[in-house]
C-alpha cells in the first residue's frame, strides 16, 4: 500500500509539474545572472554580486551566449568571444546543445520564465539565473 501511495504522489507531481513550452523559450534571449547554483548532493552556492553575466540571445532554435561585464553607465564591457547553441526537444525536454572545435555539451532547460531560467547539466548542476536589471549611475 505504501508503494502504490509512494507512485501516485510521483506521478501528480510529475502531472502537476508545469512544462516548458515553445513560446517559453523566447524568454531567453536577454541579459541573464547567476543567483544559485546547486550541487547533486543537496549543497548551494548563492550569489549576491556578479562582475560578469550572461547574454543570451535567441531565434527559432539557434543562438548564442556570451559573458558580459555591466559598466555603471548602463552600457557592458564584452569581446567577441560566444558559445552558439541549439534548442533540441528530446523526451519532452528542451536542451540547449553547444559545439565548438574542441567540445561539445548540453543543459536541460528545467525553468524558463521572464525573470527565471534554470539550466542544468549533465553532472547534476544546476544554474539558477535571475533577469538582469542593469545599473544606470549616469543621470
Amino acid at each position: 500500500m505504501r508503494k502504490l501511495v509512494s507512485l501516485l504522489s510521483f506521478i501528480c507531481f510529475l502531472a502537476c509539474s508545469e512544462k516548458i513550452s515553445v513560446s517559453d523559450l523566447n524568454h531567453i534571449s536577454g541579459y541573464w545572472e547567476i543567483k544559485e547554483v546547486k550541487f547533486p548532493d543537496g549543497e548551494s552556492k548563492e550569489y549576491d554580486v556578479n562582475m560578469t553575466i550572461d547574454y543570451f540571445e535567441y531565434n527559432n532554435k539557434i543562438g548564442f551566449r556570451k559573458k558580459v561585464q555591466p559598466r555603471f553607465d548602463g552600457t557592458y564591457n564584452t569581446s567577441n568571444d560566444a558559445e552558439s547553441f541549439q534548442i533540441i526537444e528530446r523526451d519532452g525536454f528542451f536542451w540547449m546543445r553547444y559545439q565548438n572545435d574542441l567540445s561539445s555539451w548540453e543543459e536541460q532547460i528545467t525553468e524558463i520564465t521572464k525573470t527565471n531560467m534554470v539550466l542544468k547539466n549533465k553532472e547534476g548542476l544546476s544554474y539558477h539565473y535571475r533577469r538582469f536589471v542593469p545599473i544606470n549611475a549616469k543621470k
